[in-house]
């Protein structure tokens, strides 16, 4: 690359390094002056510093005018009169609208269809619990006549329009298109499964169905009650688990987090592994128009095994970093076959993406473990380098792994994760009232293998809210976030069911490369 006008930008950040320098009175080797004689008690805080100079250059390093310097102190209430700024506090440069203000009541992830540069569609997943809307009989039992919760829906792009197209799922919450035109979906409660969509170009013409067992996988058109497994079927290769990030790979290889407090069950119970399916037949490319032609019919599942040492498998407690090898288990039993077999627990793992920008063997994949803010526990993101996929061997640590982003006590209850598809900035999002989303760099070409530094940008106004499912638009410039589960009071139902907002995110500058791309 030249030097061209981000080279210029960048050329100021290092400009506002030099400042800071000279502020601490760095010129010479001892701390204090040139001669060594400066005190140190009288420099400045580095860190305070850095933190302003990441703020005084946020249009090169982040592609917005400037960070929010605090979180929203306050509440407004979400109401028919809201407007979409009455929603969120925004860094300067950054602005909101809404898509639609009938997202169902705890959307939560979404992805967009179809994958490519234009989609037309978010399909999101509903993390409401199965409970039945309309039960004409009274009785419990499903008919025809009933109608159940929806799990997933359609939002067009360009009107807000939604669309239900599954109901009756538990907690629908991890979501992905897949590179064979189809949708993975999948519950985050303890007996969570998967189960793949099969839609149509244009995927309001998909035939709604309802999930009326989830335990024997029972889908039926949602009209007639006729078995409709040839357009959603549940997916028993894939772990049974708590469900919420997901990375779905070309070859059909998933990696995805199960979202477990250690201790849950009793005291000395791991946290949530990190699980890997492998297909008996990967996808060779190409679209599919049967569901029994996906790579997810058949395959193993596996569970990370962190390793202390370099040359065998040492694990345990202490060993949440390091090189890492694969161990089996029963899909079916994932999760207490992963805490019997030694697998890695990390506190809670929640959503998980991979980088769309990585270019080295592989894959590189980033997840958040949300900890607990109250317990001093303020959550991070840790990010794993799987060298050969389609590996999976208890013996061969094909996977290195450290921690990327560490919370504090202004950034923590880490749970949503984006990639901007273009710049490689990662987008961290807060799991509690007012929760805010940060920005975050990527690693440069310093010593240490952390980010480069994290700004604020936006917080959630509502205090019975939080923002969940943000995802960047395949330009990087705009977003998309569900203001999630707000209290509904004075709010009209939609498709019988509470609603959520679902804003649109304008603003974001392509002036910020990854730093690979920098001159």
């Amino acid at each position: 690359m030249g030097f061209n006008a981000f080279g210029r930008k960048r050329l100021l950040a290092f400009s506002s390094l030099a400042v800071l320098a000279a502020s601490l009175g760095l010129a010479g080797c001892n701390g204090g002056n040139s001669s060594g004689t400066g005190a140190v008690g009288t420099m400045a805080d580095y860190g305070v510093l850095t933190d302003e100079v990441l703020a005084a250059n946020s249009a090169s390093l982040f592609g917005i005018v400037a960070p929010l310097t605090d979180s929203y102190d306050g509440h407004v209430p979400r109401s028919a009169v809201a407007t979409a700024d009455d929603t969120v506090l925004l860094a300067d440069g950054l602005s909101a609208a809404f898509l639609t203000r009938d997202a169902a009541h705890n959307t939560d992830m979404m992805d967009f269809w179809p994958l490519g540069a234009n989609p037309t569609h978010l399909i999101t997943c509903v993390e409401g619990g199965t409970e039945f809307l309309v039960d004409n009989n009274a009785n419990g039992i499903w008919d025809n006549s009933d109608k159940l919760n929806p799990s997933v829906q359609a939002i067009d792009l360009n009107n807000g329009s939604v669309t239900t197209l599954a109901r009756g799922m538990s907690r629908c919450d991890g979501i992905a298109t897949t590179p064979w035109g189809t949708v993975l979906a999948t519950e985050e409660s303890s007996d969570g499964g998967a189960y793949e969509l099969l839609l149509p170009a244009d995927p309001t013409a998909f035939t709604e169905v309802t999930v009326t067992d989830r335990a024997a996988g029972t889908i039926v058109f949602s009209t007639n009650g006729d078995d409709a497994t040839a357009t959603m079927v549940k997916r028993i290769a894939l772990p049974t688990m708590a469900w919420e990030g997901l990375a779905v790979l070309e070859t059909g290889v998933v990696i995805a987090g199960d979202e477990l407090r250690p201790g849950t069950g009793t005291a000395d119970s791991d946290g949530g592994a990190i699980f890997k399916f492998v297909p008996s037949v990967p996808h060779a490319g190409g679209m599919i128009a049967d569901l029994a032609d996906s790579p997810f019919t058949a395959g193993s599942t596996y569970a990370m095994q962190v390793s202390c040492n370099s040359n065998n498998q040492q694990y345990g407690q202490g060993c949440e970093v390091g090189n890492a090898a694969w161990v089996g288990v029963n899909a079916a039993s994932a999760r207490s076959d992963a805490n019997a077999n030694g697998a890695t627990g990390y506190y809670r793992p929640e959503d998980l993406h991979a980088d769309p920008l990585y270019a080295g063997d592989g894959v590189r994949f980033c997840w958040a473990n949300t900890g607990r803010e109250s317990a001093a526990n303020y959550g991070e993101v840790v990010c794993g380098i799987d060298s050969d996929p389609l590996l999976a061997d208890a013996d061969t640590r094909s996977v290195v792994v450290n921690r990327f982003i560490e919370g504090d006590t202004d950034f923590n209850s880490v749970d949503n994760l984006a990639f901007n598809p273009v710049t490689g900035l990662l987008y961290v999002v807060e799991d509690h009232s007012n929760g805010d989303i940060f920005a975050c760099l990527p690693d440069g070409a310093d010593r240490d293998i952390k980010s480069d530094g994290c700004v604020k940008i936006l917080s959630v106004r509502d205090t019975s809210a939080e923002p969940t499912g943000f995802t960047f638009h395949p330009s990087g410039l705009w977003a998309y976030v569900n203001i999630q589960h707000s209290n509904d009071t004075g709010m009209d139902l939609f498709d019988d069911y509470p609603t959520d907002d679902l804003l649109i995110i304008n603003g974001f500058s392509l002036l910020a490369p990854p730093y690979a791309a920098a001159p």
